[in-house]
């Protein structure tokens, strides 16, 4: 019976990106609980480096090295990892839900013919199924899915749905040899560009107030925004306001935008969808303002207000003032 779990390392520019973390958090779970490897697999070039430095994080990790892997290309990556999963057969392979993994993983399951279950933020384990949850409606309900994993399957999870924890692992490190038997020249990769610089990069601030729908209107975000500067913390938003046009996408907290960890999250009048709870659910802590006592954003505030924001920021802000004098 099949029982390794496998994780795609997602990298860039030489850094490991943090979704593979946390899966790699899910995978050492899973594998302990059914007495199977978690294995970590790396793909590109001159990545020795790269893949040594994850032996606390997987009982074993795999990868191959090779110049046609320097850059993502889906074709070169799926015919790497279609052999490394056909010969090893492990139970399930991991992948984050990002943009790298959107072209790969839907078509290393097609090529072999395995079941895949994508944008799920949690799945477990039941007798020979693989039963996932997968958010749906903008986060408002969950779906489960499943699928007979006795040949495999494939998984990917959203950025932020599982917290990542320090491994305790000593994993063998094995240089996997991968000769190309053809050239993929339909697309090549041109060039890397870095996304543009914003005023204030949100994943580095310690204190975040962030505002939702609950604001009501454009005009109504210079309330927060002096709350915040009260109080030292950067201004931050969920979704809608950025859709509405009230701040720049480089202040969206979520799955879409940033993931942000500060010492102290403030989410003034934000339901808290999962895309949103994503990217800010590691915060040290998290106080909510919200109207509505069955806000989702409650499941993960330690300090709740089931309040009007109109009232209890402007009482804040007095307050604050009182105390600074």
């Amino acid at each position: 019976m099949r029982k390794d779990i496998f994780t795609v390392v997602e990298h860039r520019q030489g850094k490991i990106q943090d979704v593979s973390y946390e899966i790699l958090t899910k995978a050492r779970q899973l594998s302990d609980e059914i007495g199977g490897q978690c294995v970590a697999l790396i793909l590109g070039s001159d990545v020795d480096e790269i893949a040594r430095s994850l032996t606390n994080t997987a009982d074993k990790i795999l990868y191959i090295d090779s110049e046609k892997l320097a850059n993502l290309h889906s074709d070169y990556y799926s015919e790497a990892l279609s052999s490394l999963i056909d010969e090893r057969k492990p139970l399930l392979t991991l992948f984050g839900h990002t943009s790298d993994s959107f072209e790969i993983a839907p078509a290393l399951a097609a090529h072999l013919d395995i079941p895949i279950i994508t944008n799920c933020v949690d799945f477990h384990i039941e007798g020979e199924r693989v039963v996932a949850k997968v958010p749906l409606y903008g986060g408002k309900i969950d779906g489960e899915y499943s699928f007979d994993a006795q040949n495999g399957g494939i998984i990917s999870l959203l950025q932020g749905a599982i917290k990542a924890e320090d491994g305790q692992k000593s994993g063998d490190v094995e240089k996997i040899p991968f000769t190309f038997d053809r050239d993929f020249d339909s697309k090549e990769f041109l060039e890397f560009i870095e996304a543009a610089a914003g005023e204030i990069d949100i994943s580095q601030a310690e204190k975040i107030v962030s505002v939702g729908r609950g604001i009501k209107d454009g005009e109504n975000i210079e309330l927060v925004k002096d709350f915040a500067e009260s109080i030292g913390a950067v201004l931050a938003c969920s979704r809608p306001i950025v859709d509405a046009g009230w701040l720049p996408k480089e202040r969206q907290v979520g799955s879409s935008g940033k993931t942000v960890k500060p010492k102290l999250y403030i989410a003034l009048g934000i339901s808290g969808a999962f895309q949103h709870l994503a990217g800010m659910k590691g915060a040290d802590t998290i106080i909510a303002v919200n109207k509505d006592p069955n806000a989702p954003i409650f499941s993960v505030a330690k300090y709740g207000i089931v309040d009007d924001l109109f009232k209890i920021v402007p009482a804040l802000k007095k307050k604050i003032e009182e105390i600074q004098g």
